[in-house]
Parts: structure tokens; C-alpha cells; sequence
């Protein structure tokens, strides 16, 4: 099948890289020429494990490419995927000039019957905004879906590729026939594809990644409870998880969710029920709570120095949001640093992917460390904010040897308290209790 995806940013690469590996013919669009001409000779703008081997064979097969030109994507594609930003406006609502505009503008151009797929995640009702606007402007029969993306930075080619479910908002028979077609290669294993209309297709992106931030929020705010009265958030976790109607995923305590999806989706339904009338309680705790969590290890650090911080220096492991990603979006790290700044600290800070892009931001008000041993070389202490596999287990007796004192804050519960007592650490984490 022929395949437009315009958006070449997370979403949209991922995307039109997977659909090119079923044998799909995919041309990909985007505005930034500097970005094309780098994706048209294989540089990916992107850390995204495996992705890098699949684009590269689909570009040598020439099933993807890429292109300026909204007209060649309009032509080529017989399917055409929005993958567009959704950035959030200062009230949490999503701003839609970037999917409504490019929807104009394909307007113009459709000679032929066209599925147009919202692959971004919008609000309720956007399908139908989408329809309406090329509806003004051509006569060619078309057709707007809602496909929303489940896929989780990271694992994004495994969940495209073996996704658990497929959703399609739509009610056209002849749009849905072809969207069957196209995902057929990836459901193989059985799990389904799940039609239904527009709108509720729309909200499940929206519910689902809500849903999923509910229960980290809730497992943070257990876990300060867990301190307070002395109980441990690890036994606490695996009691709760092993019901099988809670599960064991999401129920990690830390320093809160960050990235590109939680924060905005969860401010975006949050804003969309106050625009109705609907107060949706339980999200707004979630906002509340989380935006708390990201630097409530700042209070642990400031109490142990006795609230005495300047000429302190202290050492990041983990910048990005998350492991397996470069992305710096909304990181609990980012806000830890700014407080740590503001306070006078000298920061030696680490990533294995995330530093060029937190470089950006910083410039050179940070140290940033050639690996994660440089990184400690005598400082105070230690904060550890993304649970990266090397940070897991480290040489601590080399850790003691190179810090100043063996002092570490860590905000993902990479060790066990036991352990660090054995190791002669001052440990302080989440939900348990400080080994010292």
C-alpha cells in the first residue's frame, strides 16, 4: 500500500519506519528541510532502541522516504497519517493549529479518495473538526479516522510492531476495510483491532495514559505515607501488585512521570472536562501531586546538609525522563537541577543518551561527565533520576573511593536498603527507610 505520514518527529518516524517494513511504500513529510536532508541519507534525530537498523533497511530498500512537499504526500498516499505536535497552551488545553492547518492545506490537494488518519493525540471531537474542514474545501470523497499511537519511548518499535491492541475510530465501511489491510501483518499473534467511533477512540489515548499516571501518582503518595509511619513502599508495591485486578506495572515509586505524553495528555483531559463543565477531581490531585513529587528529593538533600547547600557540589545520574530515550521532556531531572542551581550548587551531571539534548537547555552551568565514575569524582553526593540498566549496579567501593563522602539520594529505588547499609552508605530513596 502507498503510505504518507506528514510529521517526521517521534510518532511519525516510528510510524512510517514500521508500516515500511510490512513492505508498505511510505513517504514521510516534514517542513524542517535540514531534517530531511539528514533522514534522507540515514541520520535519525531520535534515540529509539532498534529503530535505527529497521530505518536504515527500508531506506537501502527505498519503501521510505522523505520529502517537503505536503503535495507529494497528498498524492502519494492512499492512506495519510497526521502525526503532528499537540503542544499544550498555558491552561493545559492541546493546541491543534498544527493538525487543523495541515488539514486545510490537504484539502486543496485531494484528487483522489483519501483516508486521513489523526494519528496525534487530540481531544474529543477533533476527527470531526478535521472532516469539516476538508469537507469546505473539496468535493473528492475522503474519509477522517482516529488511530491513536500507544507506544511507550523506548520499546516504540516493539509496540508498533507487536502492538497489544489497534484502535479505529470510524463508522465509513470502505475506511476501516483499509485500515484492516494495513495492520493486518501486525496482529497475527491474535490481539485485536478495536473499531468503534471517533470520539471514543479519541478519549481512549487520553483515558489510558491518564489512567496509567493515576497509578504512579497514587504509589508516590503511598510511598510518602510509607515514610512517615515507618512502613516499606517495596512490600507494600508487591502486596498490592499481586492482585491480579491492580497489576504489577506502574506501581514503582519515584520522583513522578515526565516525557511527552503523561504530562500534557492528563492536563489536556483535565482542561477538556472543565471546558464542558466536568470537573475531573482525580486528575487534578494527579497534576497537583506529580508537579510536587519531581523535587521532593530537594527537601531530603537540604535536610541532610542542614539547609546549607551553596559550594556544594553534586552529582545527576539520569537526565532523561525515562530510560531508553534522549527525550528531556518534562524530566524530574530537569526541575531537581534548577533547584540545586538556584541554591548554589556545582552539578556533575550524567546520561548515556540525554545529555546533548539537556546541553540545550543548561549550557554550561552544568558539568557534563564523560561517564558515570567522572561524574562523582568528589562530590557530597549523589542524586540518581533515570534507572538506566548500567546505574544499577555499580563498583560502590569505587563510588566511595572517588566521592567525597558516600552519600547518595536516589529517586528510582535503584538498590536495596540492606545492601547499601553492608556498602556503609547514607542512603536516602522513596517509601523506605534511610540506611545509614
Amino acid at each position: 500500500m502507498k503510505i504518507s505520514v506528514i510529521g517526521t518527529g517521534y510518532v511519525g518516524l516510528v510510524t512510517g519506519t514500521c508500516l515500511a517494513e510490512t513492505g508498505n511504500e511510505v513517504l514521510c513529510i516534514d517542513i524542517d528541510e535540514a531534517k530531511v536532508k539528514d533522514l534522507k541519507v540515514g541520520k535519525i534525530p531520535i534515540y529509539e532502541p532498534h529503530l535505527d537498523v529497521i530505518f536504515q533497511r527500508n531506506i537501502n530498500a527505498n519503501r521510505l522516504q522523505f520529502s517537503t512537499s505536503l503535495s507529494k504526500g497528498v498524492a502519494h498516499g492512499d492512506i495519510i497519517f497526521l502525526a503532528l505536535p499537540t503542544p499544550e497552551f498555558e491552561d493545559g488545553s492541546a493546541d491543534l493549529s498544527y493538525v487543523l492547518d495541515t488539514a486545510k492545506k490537504i484539502a486543496s490537494r485531494i484528487d483522489s479518495y483519501k483516508v486521513i488518519v489523526n494519528k496525534s493525540t487530540v481531544p474529543v471531537g477533533t476527527a470531526y473538526k478535521v472532516k469539516e474542514l476538508i469537507s469546505k474545501k473539496t468535493n473528492i470523497e475522503f474519509d477522517v479516522i482516529s488511530n491513536p499511537e500507544f507506544l511507550r519511548e523506548g520499546f516504540a518499535v516493539n509496540d508498533f510492531l507487536k502492538p497489544e491492541r489497534i484502535v479505529i475510530g470510524s463508522s465509513a465501511p470502505r475506511a476501516i476495510a483499509l485500515m484492516k489491510k494495513l495492520y493486518k501483518p501486525f496482529v497475527r499473534s491474535g490481539n485485536p483491532i478495536l473499531i468503534m467511533d471517533e470520539k471514543s477512540a479519541e478519549l481512549t489515548k487520553y483515558a489510558a495514559n491518564s489512567f496509567l499516571a493515576t497509578k504512579i501518582t497514587f504509589m508516590n503518595e503511598v510511598a510518602n505515607f510509607c515514610e512517615k509511619v515507618g512502613a516499606n513502599v517495596d512490600h507494600v508495591r508487591i502486596g498490592i501488585g499481586s492482585d491480579s485486578r491492580i497489576g504489577k506495572r506502574f506501581l514503582f515509586p519515584g520522583i513522578g512521570y515526565g516525557g511527552s505524553c503523561f504530562p500534557k495528555d492528563v492536563k489536556a483531559l483535565h482542561k477538556s472536562g472543565k471546558d464542558i463543565d466536568h470537573d475531573f477531581k482525580i486528575l487534578e490531585a494527579i497534576i497537583k501531586v506529580n508537579e510536587v513529587q519531581k523535587t521532593i528529593l530537594i527537601s531530603k538533600i537540604r535536610t541532610f546538609f542542614n539547609h546549607n547547600l551553596r559550594h556544594k557540589t553534586i552529582a545527576v545520574w539520569g537526565l532523561a525522563f525515562k530510560p531508553e530515550t534522549d527525550d528531556i521532556r518534562e524530566a524530574p531531572a530537569l526541575y531537581i537541577i534548577d533547584e540545586l542551581l538556584q541554591n548554589g550548587v556545582t552539578l556533575q551531571v550524567f546520561d548515556p543518551e540525554a545529555m546533548p539534548n539537556t546541553k540545550t537547555k543548561f549550557g554550561d552551568k552544568i558539568h557534563y561527565a564523560t561517564d558515570m565514575y567522572s561524574a562523582v569524582n568528589n562530590v557530597d553526593a549523589l542524586i540518581i533520576c533515570t534507572e538506566w540498566s548500567i546505574f544499577r549496579t555499580p563498583d560502590f567501593n569505587k563510588l566511595k573511593t572517588t566521592m567525597k563522602q558516600a552519600v547518595i539520594f536516589d529517586g528510582r529505588n535503584l538498590y536495596d536498603v540492606e545492601d547499601m547499609k553492608n556498602e556503609a552508605f547514607y542512603y536516602n530513596s522513596i517509601g523506605r527507610e534511610i540506611a545509614q
